[in-house]
């Protein structure tokens, strides 16, 4: 299996909707961009999977002198031979990935957020990162299109925390702001018990439109030049904003069951975004 094989196969079976919204792209940014998922996907494995929180972030120190060596032509990885490549086409920065690092390292000491703010730096590093490595690699005219990416990665990863929630208690974790848990009288018991109480409700309520009021940053701060480029990204909100939307459908019951689109639908979603930018784009 040859680095770029292992990377798209990494993507591929993560079942994320990120994967099909790189299929549209033209062979050298879709190598890039599904290098750059890989090695993400490698270091959250290195949290979600790995048991002990010492080994976890031995694979995380790995990892940052990983990213040293790919930068130094000298990667051992499949993940950082693919991103060798890649760094030969593209100005991807160094401390994005080692800032992406950071993001994931939070999750092994950091179980909750005081206050919206400090979860907004743990999804800058995860998302809004991500975003800016994708913006060089899309391509960009505007530096504009930076505070797109900064916005539209807070939205996909407020997204992700409320399809979540249920799946990130099973691991102790809540990432809902503790003062919004106060607010809406949220008891952190019944977060870890798994129940789906009124009160939550109205509290996934509340931070679907925090989640929804990025998406329209994002889209309202995006240059209209830089748009088609883009794309891909564009792609990829219409997606996680539909599933935004059925969350919201379904009562947001996430304690009973994780909503989640249909690759086929993903893929309609997807395709039916990158024509509808074509058709503006010309």
């Amino acid at each position: 299996m040859t680095p770029d094989e292992y990377c798209r196969d990494k993507a591929a079976k993560s079942g994320s909707s990120f994967y099909y919204s790189f299929l549209f792209l033209p062979p050298e940014k879709r190598q890039a961009i599904t290098a750059v998922y890989a090695f993400c996907r490698e270091v959250d494995d290195a949290v979600d999977e790995i048991s002990d929180p010492e080994v976890a972030a031995q694979t995380l120190a790995w990892w940052r002198i990983e990213i040293d060596n790919t930068f130094a032509g000298k990667p051992t990885h499949p993940v950082g031979k693919a991103l060798e490549h890649a760094l030969t086409h593209f100005q991807l920065h160094h401390e994005y990935f080692i800032e992406i690092i950071d993001g994931m390292e939070m999750d092994l000491f950091q179980h909750r957020y005081e206050a919206f703010k400090h979860l907004a730096l743990y999804c800058h590093r995860v998302a809004s990162v991500v975003g800016l490595l994708a913006v060089e690699i899309f391509g960009y005219r505007n530096r504009q299109t930076l505070k797109y990416a900064e916005k539209l990665g807070l939205a996909l990863q407020m997204t992700n925390i409320i399809r979540d929630v249920r799946e990130d208690a099973e691991r102790g974790r809540i990432y809902l702001p503790q003062e919004d848990l106060q607010r809406f009288n949220v008891k952190e018991a019944d977060i870890l018990a798994l129940k789906q109480t009124h009160e939550l409700t109205q509290l996934l309520e509340f931070e679907t439109q925090r989640a929804r009021q990025f998406y329209h940053e994002a889209l309202a701060v995006l240059p209209i030049e830089d748009r088609y480029s883009q794309r891909t990204g564009l792609m990829m909100s219409a997606i996680y904003s539909a599933t935004l939307d059925e969350i919201e459908k379904d009562g947001f019951n996430v304690m009973t069951h994780r909503v989640s689109l249909t690759p086929i639908r993903k893929l309609w979603i997807a395709w039916k975004t990158g024509r509808q930018e074509k058709k503006n784009n010309q």
